[in-house]
């Protein structure tokens, strides 16, 4: 008979020297903060690692007698007291900076996610939505914005991951104990725990608030696993994505109905709302339900909260984005719509469903978002025009090029993914001011006289540790393998030997990422693998969501090809991908391989760590790249303009075995006499010299401000002002626009038919325009003057030319704006007036339109109706 296993937990007591170490073990500054990091692990190095470098586990884990031990060791103490000062003076900073001084006084930006990723010890975040999420509240806090954040606490978070034997991939979760991470339950002014409660169908959903600190800002999160509720909303929030479509939108529900209900019981008033992906898009209704409850308009109630609503959407496919049958809506939310927003069921759904062949569709969360917000942006340049593509529906009397979607590229937070000797590297040779000289391309051009030796050391001792992190990792990944087979995996990463080529590849896998486009062509592979004296290694990594099956294919794809005997040691598959690891590899790795299908990459992060990190990328010209790419930071692999699926991977496989054989790797082996490529080094600091400057959270940050915030918060306050008189006058000018516009009309009354004019004359075009009772000022009539790309019969088109005449949004346009004169008696027309002097000279075009204007709109063509001549 087996003994009976008894429980027990003994708590190690801080010795009162040692104090404050709980207090910088729970605020999350320590994620992107290197020394207090270290001054844990300097405690117990083992244990650090073993807790998953998670301060607050390690503190109830660590043994006493290393607690007192440290108490008395005057060189432990001499680094707690500096980490201490750094973190005293972080916090007492309030004065805000960079683009914050711009914000009123009163602002508050609300900034929803459904995952937010700090630090692997806090596991409630999968990829790269929320890694941007939490780089995004980090650099709120280092700017110190008025910023508040809201999410859902994930009681199993996302998977672990394993890979067995055969390369299938093993799912498994831990469960998130709250008291062992660095939360802490959201209190009222009396000091009680914060709940809320949202109705879902029939029931009353409660959800606990946590409240997590990010240095200067707070982050909350809703959690439903609480006494009150029955078994199945206890499970709402269990998992990260997990569950069906009936989890996933309870988890929406509670995420943005609920996080606008908790932010009101803190006392909170935003004046800046911000949806990072649709996934909180309900938050729209509860701020609707709101306005009306207190007497406003329905249709009042949607100027005013989409003024000052910010949609962020990361998707580049349509079928990415979250939908909902109409049964399914109607059935959690059909009390919510009835009582509560007192909307009919017509009017509820159109706000999510767009009409499509005379039938409603699918309640759809970006539809919801789109709606409700009038400050919409993708996450890269590119992202931003495929965004508008996809959304253009919603305004179909204007083009893509000029609906309301913008774009903000998205960046990294850099100190969270700078090691240390680089930091170290920055503060001798650029001054210790570079943290906040983080968007000055100027200043970074420094980066080029740090003496090529110095530079390459810092990079190979990175390296070297993170060959170290992998060979550890793989140890323990293949623990039942025999020692010699082992040798052979390890064969050519060898930490104290790292001057072989290790290529990253390391994200999740989705189909469209092609993680196994590198074996399209096996031959071509083996041609660059089995050269002796230039060996080449590929590091991959990352996660299929468990219900990814194709994805999950291709890691048993490259597991296959890493056991095979001529690649093994070449081709490395590592599991267990997290930010930890991550951090690693990006910092490490010399290549940064990326290659999606384009233009299905809306931004794409990882490469832009690399790159910080003085790794050079080799990338698909899509997502942020093409933005960053000049031919001396790195390489781009030029996609098949193909669109045979088949023949599409060919041909960039192709291009991506050519650019290895014929660029990378010679470049890399050009050695000389010396330990190190000079040609690799140069393009190493270049690689950092213009990525690390422009692909930062400090300027996406300031661009958010200038770009969105700022605007939203101007709106939202002149739509608040006078009892939301404005959003009131906003509305009936909408509803009266929509009823009278079908019949509006514009024709041209007199233009000289002139073909030629000096430069500085004038002529005079008037055009008649049938308003339908509207008010002459209801429209602007405009003409558009474009520059001609070129003359066939007297220039040779340039290859910029040919590229501008397809994507006519490049050519330089100017604006001109008619002036009403008087009603034409006869006919029932406006007449509009323009003397009409060109600003450009050359060959010369112009169009005229008319739409809708309004003071008070958000977006000129925000209304998506025009009328051309």
């Amino acid at each position: 008979m087996s003994p009976q296993e008894f429980n027990l937990e003994v708590v190690p007591i801080l010795p009162t020297a040692l104090k404050r170490l709980e207090e910088l073990a729970k605020n999350l500054r320590y994620s992107w903060n290197i020394s207090t990091r270290i001054l844990f692990e300097q405690l117990d190095e083992e244990l650090w690692i073993r807790v998953g470098h998670n301060p607050k586990l390690f503190l109830r884990n660590i043994d006493q007698k290393r607690l007192q031990k440290a108490a008395t060791d005057e060189s432990f103490l001499k680094s707690y007291r500096q980490v201490l000062s750094s973190f005293d003076a972080y916090c007492d900073a309030k004065e805000r900076r960079n683009g914050g001084k711009k914000l009123a006084e009163d602002a508050l930006i609300a900034y929803f996610c459904a995952e937010y990723g700090f630090h692997e010890s806090l596991p409630v975040y999968s990829g790269g939505l929320g890694i941007l999420a939490g780089d995004h509240c980090k650099t709120a806090s280092d700017m110190r914005l008025p910023f508040v954040a809201v999410g859902l606490f994930y009681n199993q978070g996302y998977f672990n991951q394993q890979i067995d034997a055969q390369g299938h991939q093993i799912s498994s979760y831990n469960v998130n104990n709250p008291q062992y991470l660095p939360i802490s339950p959201a209190l009222d002014d009396a000091g009680e725990e914060i709940y809320i409660d949202v109705k879902i169908a029939k029931t009353q959903v409660f959800a606990k608030a946590w409240k997590i600190q990010v240095g200067h800002i707070d982050l909350y999160l809703l959690d439903t696993n609480v006494a009150k509720n029955n078994d199945d909303d206890r499970a709402i929030t269990h998992q990260l994505y997990g569950g069906n479509e009936h989890t996933r939108i309870k988890q929406e529900i509670v995420l943005g109905i609920g996080g606008v209900r908790l932010l009101r019981k803190l006392k909170l008033a935003p004046t800046i709302w911000h949806i990072n992906e649709g996934h909180a898009a309900f938050m729209i209704l509860e701020r609707i339900r709101e306005l009306t409850n207190n007497g406003q308009s329905f249709e009042a109630a949607i100027e005013a909260v989409s003024a000052n609503t910010v949609f962020t959407t990361h998707t580049p496919v349509p079928a990415g984005h979250d939908h909902f049958p109409q049964e399914l809506i109607m059935n959690y939310l059909g009390s919510f719509c009835e009582h509560d927003m007192k909307l009919s069921k017509e009017a509820f759904l159109a706000l999510g469903c767009w009409v499509s062949d005379g039938e409603h569709s699918d309640f759809n969360m970006t539809t919801l978002a789109v709606q409700g917000s009038k400050h919409l942006n993708g996450v890269s340049r590119i992202h931003g025009k495929v965004s508008s593509e996809i959304c253009q529906k919603f305004w179909p009397e204007i083009t893509a090029s000029e609906n309301p979607m913008r774009y903000v590229t998205n960046g990294v937070h850099v100190p969270s993914m700078l090691p240390r000797q680089w930091s170290d590297l920055f503060d001798k040779s650029l001054g210790t001011e570079w943290p906040e000289r983080q968007h000055d391309s100027t200043f970074w051009q420094g980066v080029e006289d740090i003496p090529d030796q110095e530079f390459w050391n810092v990079k190979q001792t990175i390296k070297s540790r993170m060959l170290k992190v992998i060979c550890s990792s793989l140890t323990a990944q293949h623990y039942q393998t025999s020692e010699t087979h082992l040798e052979r995996m390890l064969k050519y990463i060898n930490p104290n030997n790292p001057n072989i080529l290790t290529i990253g590849f390391a994200r999740r896998f989705a189909t469209y990422k092609r993680a196994t486009l590198l074996f399209k062509d096996m031959n071509r592979l083996r041609s660059i693998l089995n050269n002796v004296k230039r060996p080449v290694v590929f590091i991959f990594a990352g996660k299929a969501h468990p219900a990814d099956v194709p994805g999950q294919e291709m890691l048993k794809e490259i597991y296959r090809v890493s056991c095979e005997p001529e690649f093994m040691g070449k081709i490395l598959l590592v599991q267990g991908y997290d930010l930890g690891l991550s951090r690693r590899l990006v910092s490490g790795v010399d290549v940064w391989l990326n290659n999606p299908v384009y233009p299905q990459e809306a931004s794409g992060t990882s490469g832009m760590k690399a790159g910080i990190n003085g790794g050079i990328n080799l990338s698909v010209l899509d997502g942020w790249w093409p933005e960053s790419y000049d031919g001396s930071n790195g390489w781009a692999i030029k996609q098949s303009p193909l669109h045979d699926e088949h023949q599409r991977d060919y041909d960039d496989a192709s291009s991506l075995y050519e650019v290895l054989l014929d660029e990378v790797i010679p470049l890399y082996y050009e050695r000389g006499e010396k330990d190190y490529s000079e040609g690799w080094v140069k393009k190493a600091k270049r690689s950092m010299a213009t990525i690390l400057p422009r692909f930062n959270t400090m300027r996406m940050l300031n661009d958010y401000i200038n770009k969105l915030y700022l605007p939203a918060s101007h709106k939202g306050k002149l739509l608040r002002r006078d009892n939301y008189a404005k959003a009131q006058e906003l509305a009936h000018w909408r509803a009266r626009m929509k009823t009278k516009w079908a019949d509006v009309q514009v024709r041209l009354l007199s233009a000289p038919q002139v073909q030629q004019l000096s430069y500085g004359e004038s002529i005079n075009i008037q055009v008649a325009v049938r308003l339908n009772d509207l008010q002459p000022n209801d429209v602007t009539v405009e003409l558009l003057l474009s520059r001609k790309i070129y003359h066939p019969e007297i220039l040779v088109p340039t290859q910029q030319d040919l590229q501008n005449i397809s994507h006519s949004d490049q050519t330089e346009t100017v604006y001109y704006k008619f002036k009403p004169e008087h009603p034409l008696d006869d006919s029932g027309e406006y007449l509009y007036r323009l003397n009409f002097q060109p600003d450009l000279s050359g060959g010369l075009s112009y169009r005229i339109r008319v739409f809708p204007f309004h003071e008070m709109l958000s977006e000129p063509h925000g209304m998506g109706m025009m009328r051309w001549i």
